[in-house]
């Protein structure tokens, strides 16, 4: 009996045990702080004062009889474009000027109000408004401008001392790390969202010099022209464009890119960029290939300017660029900018791959002119593997589209789903060499064709519109 009593004092006292023991655990956990995403709070009360809202206003006119219509770049107020076009179409013509107004977003970089934003925020504005985040409002005045990459300085008048936000190095910027968007979305006023950098290096088709930031912080219209932050409270990047057809993908400009123009800007209004005169394209696979390169690094010089800097120093179509001033160019995207941002006049070496061998090449560089027409696709007519037609350019063809000599052969037809279709090969372009043999007459071309049997690759030499490109094509039959 004694020892029953023994054995049910040790199992509750067990019991007791391990209930206070279990609470005691359970307590120290609730009072255990849990770890998780650092506030941002800090950081959004520090930066939030110098980011400002952008209002633009545009004057649409009444358009006259037989005039062509021409969509509007700002279309936020009642009477956008489809509203005016609505209006021609049904109603007549708009009894009188209406204005529109477009919202953006921008960031004081200097005290004396010297404001950060993209060109397309302003584009066309005939009054440009400024609200701080204290409310107080500013007109601003245009400084300059750059269409290329989609920035403009603007300045407004304050006799105190603005609030600016520190800009960072966004070559330091890290694919995962977290970045901060403040803006003007919808309207709505300052707003913050946050993300994370998902890539480095996008190009997205908005121009030249395509090199974006990818985030997931939210970004949309109205966003234009706010800063990217990082946790430092440094600005990476300027929001500027995001996908239609995606959701949580943003793009920024980077701030390293912007840095080196704000000088010109400022001074002159404008930026002049360098120039080297060729038309490049990006070396594939098969181009490498084809070329007997032993990587797919560089640009591939396409077509030569004539009269242009790089035609007075010896570069020739069909070189690669491995090389530019020092600085290895790995990828064709690489060059655009780089020669850019090289000083007009400057003498600059450039490391170039031809017939196999490197050759260095000193060209001085020269101003980027302005920017021509492009020219429309010849569309003008020998079925054979490669699934298209050509016919000779005659005198007449060549008056019509203006070539200098009546030489070469025009693409008539191109099936869809032919290996001409295929490689890149469109209704209007004219072949001029192939397998770097000169095309004059289709006597040369069916020559050159006939010669391939199936497997074989043809390096094409081809010009459309005002520039030249080469493209491989696999015969398959």
């Amino acid at each position: 009996m004694i020892i029953k009593r023994r054995f049910l004092f040790l199992f509750l006292a067990l019991v007791i045990s391990a209930f206070v023991y279990s609470d005691i655990g359970y307590s120290a956990a609730k009072a255990k702080p849990q770890e998780g995403l650092p506030s941002l709070a800090e950081l959004v009360k520090k930066e939030n004062p110098a980011v400002v809202n952008i209002s633009t206003t545009q004057i649409i006119k009444p358009r006259k009889k037989g005039e062509p219509k021409e969509r509007s770049p700002h279309g936020q107020g009642p009477y956008d474009k489809d509203f005016r076009d609505f209006w021609d179409d049904f109603l007549g013509e708009l009894p009188k000027d209406f204005k529109t107004q477009s919202l953006g977003s921008g960031f004081i970089i200097r005290k004396d109000g010297l404001i950060l934003t993209n060109n397309h925020v302003i584009e066309d504005a005939e009054e440009i408004m400024v609200r701080l985040n204290d409310e107080r409002e500013f007109k601003a005045k245009v400084i300059g401008k750059d269409k290329k990459i989609d920035i403009a300085l603007l300045k407004i008048e304050d006799k105190g001392e603005l609030p600016i936000a520190e800009l960072g190095d966004s070559d330091k910027l890290e694919i995962g790390e977290w970045v901060l968007a403040i803006g003007n979305p919808f309207g709505l006023g300052h707003t913050v969202t946050a993300g994370i950098v998902s890539a480095k290096g996008r190009v997205i088709g908005a121009g030249p010099y395509d090199d974006f930031i990818q985030t997931d912080a939210s970004i949309n219209p109205g966003n234009s022209g706010g800063p990217l932050f990082n946790m430092k409270g440094e600005v990476v990047g300027i929001n500027t464009a995001i996908t239609a057809s995606g959701q949580g993908i943003g793009f920024a400009i980077p701030i390293n890119t912007v840095k080196n123009l704000l000088p010109q800007i400022e001074k002159e209004g404008k930026v002049t960029r360098g120039w080297l005169g060729i038309m490049i394209q990006e070396v594939t696979k098969e181009l490498a290939k084809s070329l007997n390169l032993k990587s797919e690094e560089g640009a591939l010089v396409g077509d030569v300017i004539s009269g242009g800097p790089a035609e007075k120093a010896g570069i020739m179509r069909g070189d690669v660029i491995i090389e530019f001033n020092g600085k290895k160019i790995k990828k064709m995207k690489e060059l655009p900018a780089t020669v850019a941002n090289t000083p007009v006049g400057k003498d600059v070496k450039v490391k170039v791959i031809r017939e196999s061998a490197e050759k260095v090449i000193t060209v001085k560089i020269g101003k980027l002119p302005e920017e021509k027409e492009a020219s429309a696709d010849i569309v003008k007519e020998t079925n054979n593997k490669l699934g298209m037609r050509v016919q000779d350019i005659t005198p007449e063809l060549a008056k019509q589209f203006g070539f200098e000599k009546a030489e070469g052969v025009i693409v008539a037809e191109v099936e869809r789903g032919s290996p001409a279709f295929d490689a890149g090969i469109r209704r209007g372009d004219v072949i001029l060499e192939i397998d770097k043999t000169p095309v004059k007459k289709i006597d040369d071309y069916e020559k050159l064709i006939g010669k391939k049997k199936k497997g074989d690759t043809l390096l094409l030499l081809v010009k459309r519109g005002e520039s030249t490109t080469f493209y491989t094509i696999k015969v398959e039959e």
